[in-house]
């Protein structure tokens, strides 16, 4: 979820949330202001769209899944596309119910520039993984 500059907004916390805000943060590396704002945002999303959660990957950066699977959405949306839109497809080819595959294209469609960007992120970072690949091979030709 990229930021789109900020804006002041004043909250009150209930004690128990506040308590759990500030645990939070001390095991996180994000201030309190952005740890909220991620979690306000992540949460209203999960509001919406209740099949999709979110997580953090191994090079860090956090991308929406489709709820208990470790399917990313730009994952589903990329085999819809590959199976020509066809959802069933889809779905027989990660063994997904249609309902969970229809879930993460709801996703897609309301944050299509952010999975997409997911996804020029991931194709980045595969393309300089395999570049490095190719040169330690060359090394033991």
């Amino acid at each position: 979820m990229e930021s789109q500059g900020s804006v002041q907004r004043t909250f009150r916390l209930s004690r128990s949330n506040s308590d759990l805000l500030d645990a939070a943060v001390r095991r996180s590396t994000e201030t309190r202001n952005s740890l909220a704002d991620r979690l306000i945002g992540e949460g209203l999303r999960t509001e919406s769209h209740p099949a999709i959660r979110f997580r953090t990957g191994a090079a860090g950066r956090r991308e929406p899944v489709v709820a208990g699977t470790r399917l990313l959405v730009r994952q589903v949306v990329s085999t819809v596309r590959a199976a020509n839109g066809d959802s069933d497809e889809a779905a027989d080819v990660l063994s997904l119910s249609v309902p969970l595959v229809k879930a993460a294209l709801s996703y897609y469609a309301e944050f299509s520039d952010e999975v997409d960007d997911d996804q020029r992120w991931a194709d980045d970072l595969e393309r300089v993984e395999r570049e490095r690949w190719e040169r330690e091979q060359a090394l033991f030709a």
